[in-house]
């Protein structure tokens, strides 16, 4: 009886010995990390790193003082603030570079003025958007800022992302509203989100003068789960 049940135990062992093998063998030249949707089917997406940002635009609603930007460098700080996922899912480098951009303008009328940031082109949201992000230098202001979006049907949507009333820079999120239109119902068209710009608004406390803030990596959250099944590739626009 002690025979067999060592004889049992070998056997056991051997076979178990055997699945392992064969595991490693179906796994032989698979990456190491299998898991690519840590965040279920949302993907980070890139929209602007502003390392090329001198094509971006500004407008106030006040013709006083100096409204413009400048794209601008600092070393060693910014990589050491931004959080650590470093690498946006639609590629591209480390976003541990050194440049953003920064506006100067002028508000004169408490509460009404206001000053927009517009890229050189509307980006066009692949995916249906889910949340916007941007880093931001604050300097305790009580103004607050905004992201102007697009819908297929051509209306513009305001989402607010806060106030900019803290010192230092600080990554600024806010979910995307489900009551903007971001594609039809029985139909995947071609009805993408169009990002148009950031703009903040002036604070009806705060003293009137000049106003500089400053803006990196600008980022969105999309949802690409409805964009492959069979027969997506055939759009229904004939």
């Amino acid at each position: 009886m002690r025979k067999f049940t060592i004889s049992l135990t070998a056997l056991l062992l051997v076979l178990g010995l055997n699945v392992l093998f064969a595991q490693a063998e179906n796994n032989a030249g698979q990456p190491a990390n299998q898991n690519q949707d840590d965040d279920g089917p949302l993907k980070r997406i890139i929209l602007d790193d502003f390392e090329e940002s001198e094509d971006w635009r500004v407008k106030s609603t006040t013709p006083l003082g100096e409204t413009k930007t400048l794209k601008m460098v600092q070393r060693g700080l910014i990589a050491d603030v931004f959080d650590d996922n470093t690498k946006p899912d639609n590629g591209g480098d480390q976003i541990d570079k050194n440049h953003f951009l920064g506006v100067k303008t002028f508000f004169k009328e408490r509460g009404f003025d206001r000053v927009e940031l517009s890229p050189p082109h509307e980006y066009i949201v692949k995916g249906k958007a889910r949340q916007i992000s941007v880093w931001v230098l604050g300097r305790k202001y009580r103004h607050t800022l905004f992201v102007k979006f697009r819908d297929y049907k051509g209306r513009t949507h305001n989402v607010r992302l806060g106030r900019l009333d803290f010192f230092g820079w600080r990554k600024m999120t806010a979910t995307i509203p489900g009551f903007i239109p971001q594609s039809t119902r029985f139909a995947l068209l071609d009805k993408n989100l169009h990002f148009v710009s950031l703009f903040v608004t002036s604070d009806v406390h705060e003293v009137g003068g000049d106003f500089y803030f400053y803006v990196d990596d600008l980022e969105l959250r999309v949802d690409r789960s409805e964009a492959k099944y069979p027969g997506s590739e055939i759009k229904d626009n004939w």
